[in-house]
């Protein structure tokens, strides 16, 4: 029996083509007669395990090793042109740069806008209790314009040095009203009050990163209506980060998504005690509150613990001078 010419059309003559070629040439075209395709209706659709997404606890310290110093993350290459040649010509930067752009490139452009989908973007649940002080880590240096100083860049450690400081860290509206969640007078007054009872001792600063030359310039030109928002006492604590803060700074403080708002409670030592991300949940709001008395609590005694040496200490340096004998001469 002769081959029909249908079938000569869709698979030539059978001593050309296989019996499994066959097979899978009308399993091509049942998908292509499909009313949607499987690949379409999986990217549209979110899976169960999307669905079932829950952001988990935070189990570990976030921060850096080192210290951060004024003048670190500044965006600024200091290197000379000699240093700049050598390292032009070494490999192992060579290859470490690599990684870097490699990791850049693989990464989804829509990424952080899809992950907004689930529990709005939020990373992490918050912790209940304070990160020990002996093996918490250290919010890094950022260096940026505030709204006091919109031409002279300052250092956030300078700042953050010798006070108890909520740090917002934020880009763009929508991340900055999810870190309102947790800071805001409407949404958490115990805050507040535990401003106000800490007086000098604690503050509140605001990191706006915007890394877009186009957007950080529109900052710039709308910062006269900053100014008139942010109450005066704040506008030397609202910065405005252009350059400096890295991929590799971003993974080890949390900052996972550039479009969710995140918020820090750091100690006198520029380490991260605490730290919550997306829209704040009513325990946060109590462990942020209960976090940042403790450690007000604890400034005070250390204190007045430092007060009383050194009181201590001029009355013994008192009582041996009356007691040691006079060399003046008669």
């Amino acid at each position: 029996m002769k081959p029909s010419p249908i079938g000569r059309q869709m698979f030539g003559s059978r001593s050309n083509v296989c019996l499994l070629c066959q097979c899978r040439g009308l399993q091509s075209s049942s998908r292509r007669n499909a009313s949607t395709p499987p690949t379409l209706r999986s990217a549209s659709q979110p899976t169960k395990k999307d669905e079932d997404y829950t952001p988990k606890p935070l189990n570990r310290p976030l921060g850096l090793a080192t210290p951060p110093r004024p003048g670190e993350n500044s965006g600024v290459d200091l290197r000379t042109w000699r240093q700049r040649r050598e390292d032009f010509v070494n490999y192992d930067k060579h290859v470490e740069r690599r990684k870097q752009l490699t990791k850049a490139v693989a990464k989804p452009y829509f990424r952080e806008w899809t992950n907004m989908r689930y529990s709005k973007g939020k990373s992490f649940i918050a912790p209940s209790k304070l990160f020990r002080a002996e093996k918490s880590l250290y919010f890094p240096n950022l260096q940026g314009i505030t709204l006091a100083s919109p031409k002279d860049p300052q250092d956030t450690t300078t700042v953050l040095k010798d006070k108890i400081s909520v740090v917002r860290v934020f880009s763009g509206t929508w991340a900055e009203r999810q870190t309102a969640t947790f800071v805001s007078e409407k949404d958490n007054e115990e805050l507040h009050n535990a401003f106000e009872e800490g007086q000098d001792l604690a503050q509140q600063v605001q990191i706006n990163i915007e890394e877009n030359a186009l957007k950080a310039g529109l900052i710039r030109m709308f910062m006269p209506g900053l100014r008139r928002q942010i109450p005066e006492h704040l506008h030397g604590r609202y910065f405005v980060i252009r350059k400096g803060i890295t991929d590799d700074v971003k993974d080890k403080i949390g900052l996972v998504n550039g479009k969710v708002g995140y918020v820090y409670l750091v100690d006198t030592d520029c380490k991260i005690r605490w730290a919550g991300s997306g829209p704040a949940e009513p325990a946060e709001k109590e462990g942020l509150v209960k976090g940042m008395s403790r450690l007000v609590h604890d400034l005070r005694k250390r204190g007045s613990e430092t007060k009383t040496t050194k009181d201590d200490v001029s009355i013994c340096s008192t009582e041996s001078s009356l007691d040691a004998p006079s060399n003046v001469v008669q």
